[in-house]
């Protein structure tokens, strides 16, 4: 049983959701635990979220953040935990809403609010493959990339993303022979707005979520490196303008990528949704 009265944050990063434990001061105890946080994350008898995301002190940064998934797993990074790390940090008076730094165990993230929206830039993208050529595409896939951003991801370009079993084709692609880590797989199509759609199947969820904000990022440098947003790769030596892309989520909220170039490495931000639903403190869990 959980010592009650710690107090909780829960927020959304439009529709992944988490919660948002201040442990600047009071350590994790036993919230950090695998069976703890199970419990505490699972949907009916918990509070319910995607992973549990700590908020502790840093000696390189404003403040660290510690993403563990519902499953207990830990991992390095999380987009949308990041963004919600960014306004609750800004909110706690943990940060500079003009220009924070924040610690993950994927390296360190430059973040600000930025027209009232959190948005972070992301540590560069080295390792892009625009073919998985491992993995053969089904009826209605296109193609398949890859690329790593703070976590593995695969993307799978596809006619229709709304018509997609995303976990009877996720799972078994997220423990694909060639994944040694696992992946979270991303399936991606055009939507009538001019907008792309996305849905994803987590790793450490082992479910479909909402949004997923590395993989909001993978998606839009593999659409870009397959031509299809309009800013093809320019080659090594030459740095692109910052080109943004529009993903629509599970959601319908909307993540924002803007992309530059150096050399061979993407520069990608990312900016969406942060909402504090509410705050609480735990009793029995």
């Amino acid at each position: 049983m959980i010592p009650s009265g710690r107090p909780f944050f829960k927020m959304s990063g439009s529709g992944n959701d988490f919660v948002m434990v201040d442990a600047r001061t009071e350590p994790r105890g036993e919230l950090g635990e695998v069976d703890t946080i199970r419990r505490l994350c699972a949907r009916g008898t918990g509070v319910g979220a995607d992973g549990i995301v700590f908020l502790e002190r840093s000696d390189v940064a404003d403040v660290r953040l510690t993403y563990i998934n519902a499953d207990g797993s830990p991992a390095d990074f999380c987009g949308n935990a990041t963004l919600c790390t960014t306004r609750l940090a800004a909110e706690l008076g943990a940060g500079d809403p003009q220009g924070m730094q924040i610690e993950t165990q994927a390296g360190l993230v430059t973040a600000r609010i930025r027209d009232g929206m959190p948005e972070i830039d992301l540590q560069p993208v080295t390792d892009v493959r625009a073919s998985a050529s491992a993995i053969a595409v089904e009826l209605g896939e296109r193609r398949v990339g890859y690329a790593m951003v703070g976590v593995p991801h695969l993307v799978v370009q596809c006619d229709d993303v709304s018509t997609v079993d995303v976990v009877g084709r996720g799972r078994p692609l997220r423990s694909h022979e060639t994944m040694r880590q696992g992946a979270n797989v991303n399936f991606v199509s055009a939507g009538p707005n001019g907008r792309w759609r996305y849905r994803t199947y987590e790793r450490g969820v082992e479910a479909e979520t909402l949004a997923c904000g590395s993989g909001s990022v993978a998606t839009a440098i593999l659409l870009t490196v397959w031509g299809e947003t309009g800013t093809a790769n320019r080659g090594a030596g030459r740095q692109a303008q910052p080109a943004e892309v529009e993903i629509e989520t599970r959601s319908g909220k909307l993540l924002r990528v803007r992309l530059a170039m150096t050399g061979r490495d993407w520069l990608p931000s990312l900016s969406g949704e942060g909402r504090i639903v509410f705050q609480a403190k735990l009793s029995e869990i």
